[in-house]
Order: structure tokens, then C-alpha cells, then sequence
């Protein structure tokens, strides 16, 4: 199939660069002429394991383009997607102009039937927005389609060639038929293409971003609740999550959750309902623990040392997962803001997004190549994202660095018992 998509965001790139892997003819679209370039010449924007290999692959086999030429895109295409931004409104809502504007760029390209798909995020109801936009400058035939995604930032590749599930929603059966063949080679060990209406495709991702939202903030509720009595976190989430209607995924404590969906994606959500005259409190509930947890951390250093101020800190970990470089809404940010604020010197690692955290700190922090070297005369190490390479690191080498060996775990990824033996001061979240 011939397909353009218009965005080379995170959803924009995986998404084309996984078409065009399985044979389809994928044009994408942006108009950052930078980024563009970038792109033709096989550097990627963005940071996400094993993304830049198949780039440059189907580039070379020239399966896959890149242009600022939108008109051009679209004209040949029989699918265009849209994976353009839709940043946080002052309300909470989504903001839907570049969606609707690339609406209307596309209706105006169009010679032939085409189906057009939203790909971004949107709230519900933003098909019928998209169709309005594209029939007001075009007497071309079209459909419109909703197919949200899935994707796990730091395993967005497996996530789209192997996926769980294919959300689509239709309103023909003609749009149905070319989503299905377009889906097909990816569902072949029978995960399912769920077909629905476009509302419900529309609502169905903000649910189930929500819906894991809450499981985090409902576990650092009960974290809170385990330092208030005594308990172990970690204990209570093991007989959580053997209970088969539970599970385990998204049962660990930490610093808040972060990233590009979550935040957002909640606030819409509960935006969306008071349109319609609805107060979700559970979910004002969630953000609310959210921003608390994000505070924990420097709360507890200021518990144990008094003041911050002149004191300087090690910070392993900026991103708001492993596996990516995305800084946007993540914990650290509210970890070193507060420690900064309080008159600290921070001195951070992060193994792939120095550059990122750069954009959002400048120079108030300084920037370690290793982790070890963060460590040098420390006050005490916060541990803020999960990294695999924190999880063993030399204890003897980090207490020999550090001014004082205290540590904050704030991914819980050291034994508290092990860590007291080996003489540093050790806290979790929600442990004994």
C-alpha cells in the first residue's frame, strides 16, 4: 500500500518505519526542515532502541521517504495517517489545531478515495471534527478512521509489530476492509484487530492509559500507608499481584509516573468528562497522588539532613523510564527542581538523555558521563528512573565517592537489609 504519515513525532516515526518494514511505500511527512534532514540523512530525532537500524534499512531499500512536501504525500496515498501533537489545553483538554489543520491540508491534496486515520491521541468525538475539515474543502471521496496507539516508549517496536491488540475504529465497511489488510501481517499469531465504532476507539486509549495510571497512584497510596504502619511495599504487591484478576504489571511503587501519555492523557480524560457535565474523582484523585509522589523524595532528604541548602547531591537517572530519552512530565525533573530550590548543587547521569535534560536544566546542574563520577563528594544519590545498569553497581566504589553515604531509592531497585549492612543509609518508598 502506498501510506503518508504527517508527523515524524515518537507515534509519526515507529508507526511509518513499521509500515514500511512490512512492504508498504511509507512517505512521512513533518515540517521541520532540520528534522527532515536529519531523517534523509539516517539520524533519528529521538532515542529508542532499534529504531535507527530499521530507518536506515528501509531507507536503502527505499521503501521509506521523508519530505516537507504534504501535497505531494498524500496525492498518491491510499491511507494517510495523522500522528501530529496534541499538546495539553489551559483546561486540561487536548489541543486539536495541528490535527485539524493537517485535516484540512490533507482534504485539500486528495485526488482519490483515501482513507485518513488518527493516529494522535485525541478525545472523543475528533473524528467527526476531522471529517467536518476535510468535506469543507473537498468533494473527494473518504473515510476517516480512529486507530490509537500502544506504544511503550523503550519497546515501541516489538510493541507495534507484535501488539496485544489492534484498535480500530470505522464507520464503513470499505475503510474497514483496508485497515485490515493493512493490520494483517502484524496479527498473525492471532492477537486481535478489534473493530469498533470511532468514539470508542477514541475513548478506549484514554482508558486504558488511565486505567494504568491509577494502578501506579493507587500503589504509592498504598506505599504511604506501609511507611505510616510498618509494613513492606514490596511484600504487599507480591500477594497483590499473584491475585490473577490483578497481576503484577504496574504494582511498583516509585516516584510518580511520567512521559508523553499518562499526565496528559489523564487530565484529558477527566476534561472530556466535565464537557459532559461529569466529575471523575478517581481520576482527580490519581493526579493528585501523582504530584505528591514526585515531592516525595526531596521531602524525605529534608527530613533526614534539615536543611538542603550548600549541600550537593547525585542524581542516577533523568529520563522518565529506561529505555528512552523522553524528559517530558518526568519525576526527576521535580526532584532536581526541588533540590535546586532549596539552595542544593546537583550533579546528574543518565545514559541517553544528557542532551534532553540540557533543554530543561541549561546549566544549573552539571552533567556526569558515568555514573561513579555523579558520586564524587556527594551528600547523598537519589535514584530517580530504573536503569539497568544502577541495579548492580559497586557498593564499596559508591560509599568510598560519596562525602555521606546515603541513599534515595526511589524505584526501589536496592535491598533496604542489604543496603544497612553494607553501611549506607538507606530509603525506599513504602519501605520498612
Amino acid at each position: 500500500m502506498r501510506i503518508a504519515i504527517i508527523g515524524t513525532g515518537y507515534v509519526g516515526l515507529v508507526a511509518g518505519t513499521c509500515f514500511a518494514d512490512s512492504g508498504n511505500d511509507v512517505t512521512c511527512v513533518d515540517i521541520d526542515e532540520r528534522k527532515i534532514r536529519m531523517l534523509q540523512a539516517g539520524e533519528v530525532p529521538i532515542y529508542e532502541p532499534g529504531l535507527e537500524e530499521l530507518i536506515k534499512k528501509n531507507v536503502r531499500e527505499k521503501r521509506l521517504f521523508f519530505t516537507r512536501d504534504l501535497a505531494e504525500a498524500v496525492t498518491n496515498a491510499q491511507v494517510v495517517f495523522i500522528a501530529v501533537g496534541t499538546p495539553e489545553g489551559e483546561s486540561g483538554d487536548a489541543d486539536l489545531q495541528y490535527v485539524l489543520a493537517a485535516a484540512a491540508q490533507i482534504g485539500k491534496a486528495m485526488k482519490q478515495y483515501t482513507v485518513v486515520v488518527d493516529k494522535s491521541t485525541v478525545p472523543v468525538g475528533t473524528a467527526d471534527k476531522v471529517r467536518e475539515a476535510i468535506r469543507a474543502v473537498t468533494d473527494v471521496e473518504f473515510d476517516v478512521v480512529s486507530n490509537p496507539e500502544f506504544l511503550k516508549e523503550g519497546a515501541a517496536l516489538d510493541d507495534f509489530l507484535k501488539p496485544d491488540r489492534v484498535v480500530i475504529g470505522v464507520d464503513s465497511e470499505r475503510a474497514r476492509k483496508v485497515m485490515g489488510e493493512l493490520y494483517s501481517p502484524f496479527v498473525r499469531t492471532e492477537n486481535p484487530v478489534l473493530f469498533m465504532d470511532t468514539r470508542s476507539a477514541e475513548l478506549t486509549k484514554y482508558a486504558a492509559n488511565a486505567m494504568l495510571a491509577t494502578r501506579i497512584s493507587f500503589m504509592n497510596d498504598i506505599a504511604a500507608l506501609c511507611e505510616k504502619v510498618g509494613a513492606d511495599v514490596d511484600f504487599v504487591r507480591k500477594g497483590l499481584g499473584s491475585d490473577k484478576r490483578i497481576g503484577y504489571p504496574f504494582l511498583f511503587p516509585g516516584v510518580g509516573y511520567g512521559g508523553s501519555c499518562f499526565p496528559k492523557d489523564v487530565k484529558a480524560l477527566v476534561a472530556t468528562a466535565r464537557d459532559y457535565g461529569l466529575e471523575l474523582d478517581l481520576l482527580r484523585a490519581v493526579e493528585r497522588t501523582n504530584e505528591r509522589q514526585k515531592k516525595l523524595l526531596v521531602n524525605k532528604a529534608t527530613k533526614h539532613y534539615g536543611s538542603l541548602e550548600g549541600r550537593k547531591f547525585g542524581v542516577w537517572g533523568l529520563a522518565f523510564k529506561p529505555k528512552t530519552d523522553d524528559m517530558r512530565e518526568a519525576p526527576s525533573i521535580e526532584v532536581i527542581e526541588g533540590l535546586i530550590g532549596k539552595g542544593a548543587q546537583v550533579i546528574a547521569h543518565d545514559p541517553v538523555s544528557p542532551h534532553t535534560a540540557k533543554r530543561v536544566f541549561g546549566e544549573r546542574i552539571r552533567y556526569a558521563s558515568v555514573p561513579y563520577e555523579a558520586l564524587e563528594g556527594v551528600d547523598g544519590l537519589f535514584v530517580v528512573t530504573e536503569w539497568n545498569e544502577f541495579r548492580h553497581p559497586d557498593f564499596e566504589r559508591m560509599k568510598s565517592l560519596m562525602k555521606s553515604p546515603v541513599v534515595f531509592d526511589g524505584r526501589n531497585v536496592y535491598d533496604p537489609a542489604r543496603m544497612r549492612e553494607l553501611g549506607f543509609t538507606y530509603y525506599g518508598i513504602g519501605r520498612r
